[in-house]
């Protein structure tokens, strides 16, 4: 027995010097897995956009025209700092009108990075529009109806392009970007004129 223990206790101190390891204990179950190390170079993925409470049908008007071609739709980006389209793009011609889809107070009027900005805080909600590039006829302050006239198109610097002039329409909770078609009501959505259908099981008069 002690002839054993003491072979023992030679191997252990042995073992380091031969750069040997006893077996490590085995893992407990349940315990995380390290994943493989991030490549060099390779940005970290952004967070998460934040689920958002749904936004309320307060819109009154189209920004211009009356149902104005949607050149480019909302792409909500994938994280907060991930590509996407903040907003819609509607053609307009230089010099329409720009109107504000919903009663507000301007928070905003100028020029950003070149180009004419209209931003409106809408009443009774946490929401705020924006229009460019705008010609902006309002200043910061200025109480506005739904309908009201806030500037007209710039005739240039677009954010279409130079081939078609547009409007580039916004729609914002904080710092985040929502999809200003949801401020319209499904009546300003519609495409066409409305038409009027029989009404089945009410006798003809005469």
């Amino acid at each position: 027995m002690r002839r054993a223990m003491r072979c023992t206790a030679v191997w252990a101190a042995c073992l380091p010097a031969l750069g040997l390891a006893a077996p490590a204990p085995a893992a407990r179950a349940g315990a995380p897995v390290p994943g493989p190390p991030a490549r060099a170079g390779t940005p970290a993925p952004g967070p998460p956009v934040p689920r958002e409470a749904p936004v309320p049908a307060v819109g009154r008007t189209w920004p211009v025209g009356v149902r104005p071609p949607v050149l480019r739709g909302w792409e909500p980006p994938a994280t907060v700092y991930g590509p996407g389209h903040r907003g819609v793009d509607l053609a307009a011609p230089p010099g329409s009108p720009v109107r504000a889809v919903a009663a507000g107070r301007v928070v905003f009027a100028g020029r950003v990075a070149g180009r004419g900005v209209v931003s409106v805080a809408l009443a009774g909600t946490d929401l705020r529009t924006t229009y460019e590039p705008v010609s902006p006829s309002v200043r910061k302050g200025d109480a506005v109806a739904a309908g009201a006239v806030v500037g007209v198109v710039e005739p240039r610097g677009s954010h279409c392009g130079p081939a078609a002039a547009c409007v580039h329409w916004g729609l914002l909770r904080g710092e985040t970007y929502l999809d200003p078609l949801s401020l319209l009501p499904p009546w300003l959505l519609r495409r066409g004129p409305s038409r009027l259908l029989p009404v089945l099981g009410v006798p003809l008069p005469g």
